[in-house]
């Protein structure tokens, strides 16, 4: 009987080695002129190596810009959890104050909260705007949504970038609550998880990273940060990568499903949803290889055929530049900060992961085998071993000895002769292939899938032998 894999056997082991790690960095402060440079590979939890140029330590803080709509988004779904709206409420329907925010066309779909999230709204890209308006107040906001704010698209057809809408989803939490959503993060996230150098306001420490930028011939000062307000949540938390190593390890452990017990701060399932592509946002190339994007709820999607999804998400702000990615489901990610305006971290993070990818093998997510699929693959190959009619009726569903007989099925696999399981892997819950070795050292490989109404019967499985060695 093959034994499944555990909840927590995501990454190979073995040591990082942080040399070119160092090296990426410092080149990369250079070229891209950052006066500091604060950096970190989070591995099964932990912040496993740490580096920096400058005086910095990862306790450092540094505004993160866009990052913060993560936590933006994990306090909305907490919310939902409770019942106080559904992702798919009309904004309007929840805050009289906004139902005029409609798009363009009087045919178009009412902005829902999922919109806001997914940057489906329609309304228009922003971040130049937005950056200068963090400290946005409550009666300057219902100013702007009374006059009409400008739209892109059709709400629900495109990704349009919208920092306002953002400020939106502040409004519908405080119009529902009572309270800010700056208020829900700090009380349900930040604190249980103990980010204690995690704030709204501009850090009274010493150990701070001031907003600088490259100016003419070298460093000048940027202008004094923005205070927290209506727009703050699409842009204005202050951490350390320290806390940010938290923070990653924390949403991707959502990953695997599983039957643990599962007591919050926010549920697996929803850290999942947040994990979950929304809309496609076209290609992005970063390092040299290109990657599929999309973006999920707060955060970034980002696809290649050999490394799997890559969960992301960038910041920039006058004075700051920021990335957090990682590994779907592989405990391995990494964090880039500086104090430099629209520093491009994502290029850094993403070379980061490369590297330190490369060196622990980590090519693809493994996924855990269920010990349903686990026992079909190993009564199939039995079964394939030491073909029996009575055996195949049990183990395969209706459709299969209809698909093709028994006499034909056992003939196929008269030249194969006995197999022996080498490895199994699960493409989902209910899919997976099995790879075995013959007598004479051939290799076979068996996928087969699970029947939609037994989880121990079998619907369909395809032999694919390599061909003899003369």
């Amino acid at each position: 009987m093959l034994v499944p894999r555990r909840n927590n056997e995501r990454m190979p082991p073995g040591p990082i080695d942080r040399r070119p790690l160092d090296r990426l960095a410092e080149e990369f402060s250079t070229q891209r002129r950052c006066p500091t440079v604060a950096w970190g590979v989070v591995r099964d939890g932990r912040l496993a190596v740490f580096g920096a140029v400058g005086d910095v330590d990862e306790h450092t803080v540094y505004r993160i810009a866009s990052m913060t709509k993560s936590f933006s988004a994990a306090a909305v779904l907490s919310l939902r959890d409770e019942g106080v709206f559904q992702l798919d409420d009309p904004i309007g329907r929840l805050a009289p104050e906004l139902a005029s925010l409609s798009s363009p066309s009087a045919d178009a779909p009412a902005i829902t909260i999922r919109d806001l999230l997914a940057m489906t709204s329609g309304l228009v890209t922003d971040d130049a705007w937005a950056d200068r308006h963090l400290d946005l107040t409550d009666d300057q906001f219902d100013a702007i949504v009374a006059a009409g704010p400008v739209f892109a698209e059709p709400t629900g057809t495109a990704y349009e970038y919208s920092n306002f809408g953002y400020a939106v989803l502040g409004r519908v939490v405080h119009r529902l609550t009572g309270r800010r959503i700056q208020q829900h993060i700090t009380e349900r996230l930040i604190e249980p998880l103990g980010m204690a150098r995690t704030t709204w306001v501009m850090p009274s420490v010493a150990q701070w990273a001031p907003p600088m930028r490259w100016l003419d011939d070298g460093f000048a000062e940027e202008l004094p940060p923005l205070g927290d307000g209506l727009i703050a949540p699409m842009g204005g938390l202050w951490t350390t990568t320290a806390d940010l190593a938290t923070w990653i390890s924390w949403l991707d452990d959502a990953f695997p499903a599983r039957d643990d017990p599962d007591d919050g701060p926010l549920c697996r399932a929803s850290r999942r949803e947040m994990q979950t592509s929304q809309q496609y946002v076209g290609m992005r190339t970063y390092g040299g290889r290109q990657y599929q994007a999309s973006y999920c709820l707060g955060l970034r999607s980002l696809h290649t055929a050999d490394r799997g999804p890559i969960i992301s998400h960038s910041g920039g702000l006058p004075g700051y530049g920021s990335n957090m990615s990682w590994r779907c489901g592989r405990r391995l990610g990494v964090i880039a900060l500086s104090n430099a305006t629209y520093a491009p971290m994502t290029e850094l993070g993403m070379r980061l992961l490369e590297i330190v990818s490369d060196q622990l093998g980590a090519a693809a997510r493994v996924r855990p085998v269920p010990a349903a699929l686990a026992e079909a693959a190993h009564n199939l190959v039995e079964l394939l071993d030491a073909w029996d009619d009575h055996a195949a009726d049990r183990l395969f569903a209706d459709n299969v000895a209809l698909d093709d007989s028994w006499d034909r099925r056992r003939a196929v696999l008269e030249p194969l002769g006995r197999l022996t399981i080498v490895s199994l892997v699960a493409a989902n819950d209910a899919r997976a292939t099995v790879t075995c070795v013959t007598s004479e050292a051939r290799q076979v490989t068996i996928a087969f899938s699970l029947s939609p109404d037994d989880a121990t019967t079998i619907q369909e499985y395809e032999i694919s032998p390599d061909p003899p060695v003369d």
